[in-house]
Protein backbone atom coordinates (compact mmCIF):
# COMPACT_ATOMS: atom_id res chain seq x y z
CA UNK A 1 0.00 0.00 0.00
CA UNK A 2 1.16 3.48 -0.59
CA UNK A 3 2.59 5.81 1.98
CA UNK A 4 0.27 8.82 2.66
CA UNK A 5 1.58 11.67 4.76
CA UNK A 6 -1.98 12.11 6.64
CA UNK A 7 -2.10 8.88 7.98
CA UNK A 8 1.58 8.07 8.84
CA UNK A 9 4.07 9.64 10.51
CA UNK A 10 6.62 10.67 8.30
CA UNK A 11 9.45 9.09 9.04
CA UNK A 12 7.54 5.95 9.08
CA UNK A 13 5.49 7.00 5.47
CA UNK A 14 9.25 7.40 4.25
CA UNK A 15 10.32 4.21 5.25
CA UNK A 16 7.02 2.19 3.75
CA UNK A 17 7.60 4.19 0.09
CA UNK A 18 10.72 2.95 -0.32
CA UNK A 19 10.07 -0.49 0.40
CA UNK A 20 7.27 -0.58 -1.75
CA UNK A 21 9.02 1.20 -4.74
CA UNK A 22 10.80 -1.39 -6.06
CA UNK A 23 8.18 -4.56 -5.16
CA UNK A 24 7.41 -6.17 -9.21
CA UNK A 25 9.27 -3.35 -10.84
CA UNK A 26 12.32 -3.71 -12.93
CA UNK A 27 15.46 -2.44 -10.37
CA UNK A 28 16.39 -0.80 -13.92
CA UNK A 29 12.99 1.46 -13.83
CA UNK A 30 13.53 3.19 -10.50
CA UNK A 31 16.08 5.41 -10.51
CA UNK A 32 16.02 8.17 -7.91
CA UNK A 33 18.21 10.88 -8.89
CA UNK A 34 18.18 14.06 -11.08
CA UNK A 35 17.15 13.35 -14.62
CA UNK A 36 15.74 9.66 -13.50
CA UNK A 37 12.52 8.37 -12.59
CA UNK A 38 10.61 7.26 -9.64
CA UNK A 39 8.57 4.52 -9.39
CA UNK A 40 5.59 4.46 -6.69
CA UNK A 41 3.64 1.68 -5.62
CA UNK A 42 -0.05 2.92 -5.54
CA UNK A 43 -1.93 -0.24 -4.48
CA UNK A 44 -3.66 -3.19 -6.09
CA UNK A 45 -5.24 -2.31 -9.51
CA UNK A 46 -8.81 -2.42 -9.00
CA UNK A 47 -9.61 -0.02 -12.25
CA UNK A 48 -9.55 3.19 -9.71
CA UNK A 49 -6.81 4.88 -11.20
CA UNK A 50 -5.59 7.94 -8.47
CA UNK A 51 -4.31 11.10 -9.63
CA UNK A 52 -0.72 12.00 -9.04
CA UNK A 53 0.63 15.07 -10.13
CA UNK A 54 4.08 15.97 -9.29
CA UNK A 55 5.26 19.92 -9.82
CA UNK A 56 1.52 20.63 -10.60
CA UNK A 57 1.67 18.07 -13.55
CA UNK A 58 -0.14 15.30 -13.97
CA UNK A 59 1.81 11.96 -13.13
CA UNK A 60 1.58 8.20 -15.42
CA UNK A 61 0.28 5.25 -13.48
CA UNK A 62 1.09 1.90 -15.34
CA UNK A 63 -0.22 -1.64 -14.29
CA UNK A 64 2.31 -3.84 -13.52
CA UNK A 65 1.49 -7.33 -12.06
CA UNK A 66 -1.74 -6.33 -10.32
CA UNK A 67 -0.18 -3.25 -8.77
CA UNK A 68 -0.48 0.20 -9.79
CA UNK A 69 2.65 2.00 -9.90
CA UNK A 70 3.41 5.50 -10.72
CA UNK A 71 6.44 6.69 -12.80
CA UNK A 72 7.53 9.89 -11.87
CA UNK A 73 10.05 11.99 -14.17
CA UNK A 74 12.62 13.94 -12.21
CA UNK A 75 13.78 16.75 -13.62
CA UNK A 76 17.65 17.69 -13.30
CA UNK A 77 17.09 20.53 -11.37
CA UNK A 78 15.39 18.47 -8.75
CA UNK A 79 16.13 18.81 -5.47
CA UNK A 80 18.66 16.52 -4.00
CA UNK A 81 17.09 14.41 -0.43
CA UNK A 82 13.19 15.01 0.23
CA UNK A 83 10.95 15.56 -2.90
CA UNK A 84 6.72 15.05 -3.09
CA UNK A 85 3.90 14.04 -4.76
CA UNK A 86 0.28 14.27 -4.41
CA UNK A 87 -2.42 11.41 -5.14
CA UNK A 88 -5.59 12.04 -4.82
CA UNK A 89 -4.97 15.26 -2.77
CA UNK A 90 -2.18 13.64 0.22
CA UNK A 91 0.77 14.26 0.07
CA UNK A 92 3.26 11.19 -0.52
CA UNK A 93 7.37 11.41 0.29
CA UNK A 94 10.75 10.39 -1.81
CA UNK A 95 13.71 10.65 -1.46
CA UNK A 96 16.26 11.88 -4.16
CA UNK A 97 19.87 11.22 -4.44
CA UNK A 98 22.63 12.58 -5.63
CA UNK A 99 23.95 12.32 -9.48
CA UNK A 100 27.34 13.51 -10.96
CA UNK A 101 27.20 14.84 -14.89
CA UNK A 102 30.18 14.51 -16.72
CA UNK A 103 31.07 18.14 -18.86
CA UNK A 104 30.72 17.43 -22.94
CA UNK A 105 32.60 20.32 -25.28
CA UNK A 106 32.22 20.46 -28.81
CA UNK A 107 32.98 22.63 -31.79
CA UNK A 108 30.49 23.88 -34.07
CA UNK A 109 31.79 25.25 -37.15
CA UNK A 110 28.70 27.32 -37.83
CA UNK A 111 28.75 29.83 -35.76
CA UNK A 112 25.00 31.10 -35.58
CA UNK A 113 24.15 27.87 -33.69
CA UNK A 114 26.23 28.98 -31.05
CA UNK A 115 25.02 33.04 -31.12
CA UNK A 116 22.21 33.36 -33.14
CA UNK A 117 20.89 36.70 -34.73
CA UNK A 118 17.66 38.09 -33.56
CA UNK A 119 16.05 36.24 -36.86
CA UNK A 120 17.16 32.97 -35.71
CA UNK A 121 15.87 33.67 -31.97
CA UNK A 122 12.58 34.84 -33.10
CA UNK A 123 12.43 31.36 -35.10
CA UNK A 124 13.84 29.19 -31.98
CA UNK A 125 11.16 31.22 -29.95
CA UNK A 126 8.23 29.92 -32.19
CA UNK A 127 9.49 26.40 -32.39
CA UNK A 128 9.93 26.24 -28.85
CA UNK A 129 6.34 26.72 -28.32
CA UNK A 130 5.61 23.61 -30.76
CA UNK A 131 8.07 21.44 -29.14
CA UNK A 132 7.52 22.44 -25.62
CA UNK A 133 3.50 21.62 -26.15
CA UNK A 134 4.22 18.54 -27.75
CA UNK A 135 6.25 17.20 -25.20
CA UNK A 136 3.97 18.61 -22.28
CA UNK A 137 1.13 16.88 -23.41
CA UNK A 138 -1.25 14.36 -21.91
CA UNK A 139 -3.47 11.77 -23.56
CA UNK A 140 -5.06 9.63 -21.34
CA UNK A 141 -4.51 6.16 -22.05
CA UNK A 142 -4.67 3.05 -20.01
CA UNK A 143 -0.87 1.92 -20.44
CA UNK A 144 0.46 -1.74 -19.10
CA UNK A 145 4.15 -0.72 -19.26
CA UNK A 146 6.64 1.99 -19.97
CA UNK A 147 9.68 0.26 -21.16
CA UNK A 148 11.16 0.91 -24.83
CA UNK A 149 12.34 -0.90 -27.90
CA UNK A 150 15.28 0.32 -29.01
CA UNK A 151 14.86 3.07 -31.95
CA UNK A 152 17.82 2.55 -33.95
CA UNK A 153 20.87 0.10 -33.86
CA UNK A 154 24.59 1.61 -33.34
CA UNK A 155 26.83 2.69 -30.27
CA UNK A 156 24.77 4.71 -27.76
CA UNK A 157 26.39 7.59 -25.63
CA UNK A 158 25.71 8.09 -21.90
CA UNK A 159 25.23 11.61 -22.78
CA UNK A 160 22.53 12.72 -21.14
CA UNK A 161 22.69 15.39 -18.54
CA UNK A 162 25.86 16.57 -20.16
CA UNK A 163 26.68 20.13 -19.07
CA UNK A 164 27.88 21.45 -22.48
CA UNK A 165 30.38 23.84 -24.25
CA UNK A 166 29.69 24.61 -27.69
CA UNK A 167 32.70 26.41 -28.50
CA UNK A 168 33.66 27.05 -25.09
CA UNK A 169 29.93 29.05 -24.48
CA UNK A 170 28.49 27.15 -21.77
CA UNK A 171 24.74 25.76 -22.66
CA UNK A 172 22.13 24.09 -21.09
CA UNK A 173 22.46 20.30 -20.23
CA UNK A 174 22.20 17.33 -22.73
CA UNK A 175 18.63 16.25 -22.50
CA UNK A 176 18.75 12.94 -24.76
CA UNK A 177 20.53 9.43 -25.67
CA UNK A 178 22.94 10.20 -28.86
CA UNK A 179 23.02 6.94 -31.22
CA UNK A 180 25.43 6.60 -33.87
CA UNK A 181 24.44 5.41 -36.88
CA UNK A 182 25.37 5.94 -40.67
CA UNK A 183 22.90 8.92 -42.79
CA UNK A 184 19.79 6.98 -44.20
CA UNK A 185 19.35 3.96 -41.41
CA UNK A 186 15.79 3.49 -40.87
CA UNK A 187 14.22 4.72 -37.25
CA UNK A 188 11.78 3.11 -35.81
CA UNK A 189 8.65 3.71 -33.44
CA UNK A 190 9.64 1.82 -29.70
CA UNK A 191 6.18 1.50 -28.51
CA UNK A 192 2.92 2.21 -29.96
CA UNK A 193 1.80 6.22 -30.21
CA UNK A 194 0.35 9.06 -31.83
CA UNK A 195 3.00 11.33 -33.44
CA UNK A 196 2.33 14.80 -31.95
CA UNK A 197 4.85 17.06 -34.17
CA UNK A 198 6.91 17.44 -36.88
CA UNK A 199 8.96 19.71 -38.26
CA UNK A 200 12.95 20.97 -39.59
CA UNK A 201 13.62 23.14 -36.88
CA UNK A 202 16.94 25.34 -35.95
CA UNK A 203 18.47 23.43 -33.22
CA UNK A 204 16.77 19.81 -34.10
CA UNK A 205 16.77 19.86 -37.35
CA UNK A 206 14.02 17.62 -38.83
CA UNK A 207 12.51 16.33 -36.11
CA UNK A 208 9.68 13.98 -34.60
CA UNK A 209 7.74 13.46 -31.88
CA UNK A 210 5.65 10.74 -30.68
CA UNK A 211 2.78 10.59 -27.80
CA UNK A 212 2.87 7.30 -26.19
CA UNK A 213 0.45 8.53 -23.82
CA UNK A 214 0.10 9.50 -19.64
CA UNK A 215 2.78 12.28 -20.49
CA UNK A 216 5.68 9.48 -21.96
CA UNK A 217 6.96 10.77 -25.32
CA UNK A 218 9.94 10.36 -27.35
CA UNK A 219 11.30 12.81 -29.65
CA UNK A 220 13.75 11.95 -32.80
CA UNK A 221 16.01 14.72 -33.65
CA UNK A 222 18.57 15.67 -36.71
CA UNK A 223 16.82 12.82 -39.27
CA UNK A 224 17.71 12.98 -42.98
CA UNK A 225 14.06 12.59 -43.54
CA UNK A 226 10.87 12.20 -42.15
CA UNK A 227 8.50 9.35 -42.61
CA UNK A 228 5.47 10.07 -40.79
CA UNK A 229 3.07 12.61 -40.09
CA UNK A 230 1.02 15.01 -37.35
CA UNK A 231 -1.82 12.56 -36.39
CA UNK A 232 -0.37 9.10 -37.49
CA UNK A 233 -0.64 5.95 -35.23
CA UNK A 234 2.32 3.96 -35.19
CA UNK A 235 2.41 0.69 -34.23
CA UNK A 236 6.34 -0.97 -32.54
CA UNK A 237 8.60 -1.08 -35.42
CA UNK A 238 7.03 1.33 -37.82
CA UNK A 239 9.45 3.63 -39.38
CA UNK A 240 9.66 7.24 -38.37
CA UNK A 241 12.34 8.59 -40.41
CA UNK A 242 16.49 8.14 -41.05
CA UNK A 243 19.10 9.35 -39.68
CA UNK A 244 20.72 12.50 -40.41
CA UNK A 245 23.29 15.02 -39.75
CA UNK A 246 20.26 18.22 -39.81
CA UNK A 247 19.94 20.91 -37.30
CA UNK A 248 22.95 21.54 -34.73
CA UNK A 249 24.95 18.64 -34.99
CA UNK A 250 29.13 17.47 -35.46
CA UNK A 251 28.15 14.55 -37.61
CA UNK A 252 25.31 11.77 -38.33
CA UNK A 253 23.35 10.46 -35.32
CA UNK A 254 19.83 10.62 -33.45
CA UNK A 255 19.37 12.30 -30.51
CA UNK A 256 16.68 10.47 -28.83
CA UNK A 257 14.97 12.07 -25.94
CA UNK A 258 12.21 10.37 -23.58
CA UNK A 259 9.88 12.32 -21.66
CA UNK A 260 8.12 12.09 -18.32
CA UNK A 261 5.22 14.57 -16.88
CA UNK A 262 6.97 17.08 -19.43
CA UNK A 263 10.70 16.52 -17.61
CA UNK A 264 13.32 15.16 -19.88
CA UNK A 265 14.71 11.89 -17.93
CA UNK A 266 17.70 9.59 -19.07
CA UNK A 267 16.32 7.14 -22.05
CA UNK A 268 18.96 4.38 -20.76
CA UNK A 269 16.65 3.48 -18.06
CA UNK A 270 13.73 2.83 -20.47
CA UNK A 271 15.47 0.96 -23.20
CA UNK A 272 15.16 -3.39 -23.27
CA UNK A 273 17.39 -4.68 -26.32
Amino acid sequence: MIARMSSLPIALAISVLASCATVAVAESLHSPRPGGIVILDLGPDDNALPSVEFRQRPVLVFADHGRLKAAVGLPLDTAVGANSVSVDGEIVEFDVGSHAYREQRLTVSNQSYVTPDQEQLDRIGRERKIIDAALSNFRDKSLDGITLSVPVDGPRSSSFGLRRFFNEQARSPHKGMDIAANAGTEIIAPREGVVSATGEYFFNGNTVIVDHGQGLVTMYCHLSQIAVREGDTVAVGNMLGAVGATGRVTGPHLHFGVYLNGTAVDPAILLID
